[in-house]
Formats: C-alpha cells, structure tokens, sequence
C-alpha cells in the first residue's frame, strides 16, 4: 500500500507542474532587466561611489576557486583551460569570467554568458559576458527547460540558435540588490548638491556696498554720481586682487559694507546623510567600516557583521558555482571526456583561517591537558 501511496504522489506532482504549464504560470521566468532599467543602474553607480564600492568589495571578497575534476588525469588540462580561456577581448581565465558575471547579477538581478565554440577545431573558443537587457528567459518544451530570445535592434526577438552555451542565473526574485536605491540616493545626490552652492557661496564672496548721503546736503543731488564713483572704484579694488595687488578703497560719507549671507548658517547635514547612508548600507549587506565609514561599533557587532557578510559571500557562491561548472563541464565534453567536474572555494578571508588556526591549537592544548591527567592519574593508581 505505501508503494502505490508513493507513486500516487509522483503523479501529483506531475500533474501540478502541467497544471502550471498549461495555466501559463511556469512559463516565464523572472524577466530580465529592461534596457532602462540598466541604465538607470549604471548611472546610480556611477553617481553614488559608495554603491559602486560596495560592489566591487562583494566581487573581490567572494574569493577565488579550483576546479577539481573527477578524473584525475584530466585536472591538469583543466587548470591550464580555467587560467588561460579568453574573455571577451580583453579578459582571460575563468575567474575573470565569474567577476564580471557577478557583477552583472549584482547589479541587474540576472546574468548572462556564452560559450563560444570553434567549430572547425571542436573545442572552446573563449567566454563571453553577455547584455541581459537583451535577453528574455522563458521555459521551453517542459517547465524546466530554459528558452532564450535575443532582442533585436528593430524591437523584434529571434530565439538563440545553440542555447546549450548560453550560461545563465539570477538572484532570488530576479531583481537587482540596488531596488529601491534610486529613490534615496536621489535624495542623498539633493543633499549633496546644495552642500556645494552653500560653499560656493561660502567661498566665492559677494559684498553689498551701500552709500547713505547725508540729509539735507547738497550730495544728494549727486547721489547717483557718487554711487557710481563707489561702484568703479570696488570693481577696480576687487579686480586688482586677481593681479596680485592690493588696492585700499577710501570713501567718504557714510558707506556700509557687508559681505552678502554673511548671517546665514550651513546647515548640518550629519543626521540625513547617515540615515541615507545606514539605508543604502542595509540593502547592499556590507559592513560600515569596510567602506571606510567610521561609525561606532563594539568588536562583538563588527563580529556579527563579519559573519553576516559572510553568508551573504556563501549565498553569491551558491549560485555562481553551476555556472563554473558549466563551463567546465563543457570543456570536459568536447575534449571527449567522460568526466565532471566540481568547484573549491577558498576560506573567504584571513580572518577565518585565523579562527580556524587558533581553534586547533586550543583544541591540540586541551588533548595535552588531558592527557597528563590521564597519565597522572594512572602513576597514583599504580
């Protein structure tokens, strides 16, 4: 009875996944970037330099890997194609490949590469990073098929003749970890901006030279005349500055001179700014201090920082490591191996080996510990 209760299961699932297909809520996976979307993005990272930072940090922090094939005779033709395969025009090795695809799916929410064959030699020609923007996933003959369609210049869509050597991901949800961003950072860019005209006009005085003739004087009559006598010569006294001489301005009467927002404040703007940036700080999951941000914190937070930051790594790792192993599973394949291959990460920085290390030797001093205690306790016995 459990036998038959099991495959009733299985065809459940079957049936589900039709189901889906057929109501057509399988058939899309999540879109791919919009051409303004992307540039929306890029412009973000090219305006706010911490974001730009931050994710050239998650790259570099990711950490490197090896490859390891299944057959060991092999591996050494497969480290010589991970160090050596060309990426686009001006990359090579698989490692670059992977910064660039992280960096599209860290930005974008989805990337995109190619790997590009000769056909006349049958073996791998090189990697190529794809645009996303012009890419659309959809499902294929089953749900679990993958169909690409490249956009075309004229708005059309045609479908990737090979799509075997298309290499694909996306985060969960498919949308860029900058969602959300460009709403503060417009705010954030605001700020900014009017800290500059405060120290324009902060730096670049302005006077106010105003002349009062005395009541009942016979200067009132040329009061106009006077002021534009005033005006030339502060022109010229200002003018004379910029040659490197120094001119006195010498009136007479009573002429008022004061420097024009002399009064006004500059705001502080420390409060918005943190906010703006603790918000932007959250959303890309990156440690304050690793982006130069001297905010307090106590040794145990930076910890947990460390360690969040960490599982973020773990997650970018998780889903770049098929996509290594595509690639080397390809170059295994048309060397006409048999064989498959898996990926090593390397420890993410030097501080976990530290704890590791420190962990063994407390670990190696409490086994010695023991041990004389255990040999103690014996010579009494005896």
């Amino acid at each position: 009875m459990k036998l038959f209760k099991k495959k009733k299961q299985s065809a459940a699932v079957t049936e589900i996944a039709s189901a889906q297909r057929s109501s057509g809520l399988g058939n899309t996976l999540p879109p791919a970037v919009e051409p303004f979307e992307k540039e929306l993005y890029d412009r973000l990272r090219y305006a706010v330099p911490i974001i730009d930072a931050a994710i050239m940090k998650i790259i570099r922090l990711t950490g490197g890997f090896r490859v390891i094939c299944s057959d060991p005779e092999h591996q050494q033709a497969l480290d010589s194609f991970i160090e050596n395969v060309p990426v686009g025009i001006s990359g090579r090795s698989v490692s670059c490949f992977a910064d660039n695809f992280l960096d599209s799916l860290l930005t974008y929410g989805s990337a995109v590469g190619e790997i590009a064959s000769d056909s006349s030699e049958s073996r791998i020609a090189g990697l190529w990073n794809g645009d996303v923007s012009r890419i659309r996933v959809t499902s294929g003959a089953d749900p679990f098929t993958r169909r690409y369609m490249l956009r075309l210049a004229d708005g059309s869509e045609k479908s990737v003749s090979h799509p075997e050597r298309i290499v694909y991901a996306s985060l969960t949800g498919g949308h860029s970890i900058l969602r959300g961003l460009p709403a503060l950072s417009s705010i954030l860019l605001r700020i900014y901006e009017c800290i500059g005209q405060n120290y324009d006009r902060a730096g670049n005085v302005r006077y106010a030279v105003t002349y009062r003739p005395p009541a009942g004087s016979g200067d009132m009559m040329y009061s106009r005349e006077r002021a534009q006598l005033i005006a030339e010569q502060w022109a010229d006294g200002m003018n004379s500055a910029r040659c490197g001489q120094v001119k006195d301005f010498v009136a007479v009467g009573d002429v008022d001179i004061k420097v024009i927002g002399a009064d006004n404040q500059l705001f502080d703007t420390n409060v918005p700014v943190r906010q703006l940036l603790e918000q932007i700080v959250a959303k890309l999951s990156i440690p304050p201090f690793l982006l130069g941000l001297s905010w307090s914190s106590t040794e145990r937070m930076s910890s947990q920082q460390a360690d969040i930051l960490t599982s973020e790594l773990e997650y970018y790792r998780r889903l770049l490591t098929p996509v290594i192993c595509d690639i080397g599973n390809a170059f295994l394949a048309s060397s006409g191996w048999d064989s498959v291959c898996s990926v090593e990460w390397s420890n993410i920085n030097l501080q976990d080996e530290s704890v590791l290390a420190d962990s063994r030797l407390k670990n190696a001093q409490a086994r010695e510990i023991e041990l004389r205690l255990e040999s103690y306790q014996d010579q009494n016995t005896k």
